[in-house]
């Protein structure tokens, strides 16, 4: 396989997941260095973007007497409550300051459908409403995939998994991710990428 055939798929290193931010990921401004490294190595570079309304279904503040991280269930099945983050527009939806974004080939936002959350950078939650990146890469000749990015545990993991599902092999650089870690969550994904046949790296 040629270069020309991998890309890297670096997942929502957005403000609100850094420290300071409204659902900050321990240590997540740690890994840009990393990835703005990996990107000099690898041909084809996309960025995935939580993109909310401010009234996202999905945020603890639109369901009265809930808290942030219960759990609810949704038309699509078991939803995390989340603290209100990547509003559009807002300072905590754009990227960390530090990630080099011009050298990618494509942007996905993800999550604008109020109704719905979207953690994977291929499907929302329903697991079948696309956002179109496949078809991409499909077009691109993209075979391989290394993913990078927050948290390991929900959007990197679901994005990984998707991806393998579709058929990509798929690397997950585990120094250059970081995790909410949400009552064992890190080591269900851990589990579940490598029984889908994702490497962890």
């Amino acid at each position: 396989m040629s270069d020309t055939d991998h890309a890297l798929l670096v997942i929502d290193v957005q403000n609100d997941f850094c420290p300071g931010g409204a659902l900050a990921v321990p240590e997540g401004d740690q890994i840009v260095p990393g990835i703005n490294a990996l990107m000099q190595n690898i041909p084809c570079v996309i960025l995935t973007q939580d993109w909310h309304p401010s009234d996202h279904a999905s945020f603890a503040s639109e369901h009265p007497g809930a808290a942030a991280y219960d759990m609810v269930d949704m038309p699509y099945g078991p939803q995390v409550l989340w603290p209100d983050h990547c509003i559009q527009g807002s300072a905590g939806a754009v990227f960390h300051p530090d990630l080099e974004i011009d050298p990618a080939d494509l942007i996905i936002r993800k999550g604008f459908r109020r109704a719905i959350d979207s953690y994977s950078a291929f499907f929302e939650n329903d697991q079948t409403t696309p956002t179109g990146l496949e078809g991409y890469l499909r077009t691109r000749g993209i075979k391989r995939l290394t993913l990078a990015g927050l948290a390991t545990d929900f959007c990197v993991a679901f994005s990984a998994l998707d991806a393998a599902g579709l058929g990509f092999d798929v690397t997950v650089q585990m120094d250059l991710c970081r995790a909410i870690d949400l009552n064992g969550s890190l080591d269900k994904a851990t589990n579940a990428m490598r029984a889908a046949g994702v490497r962890l790296v």
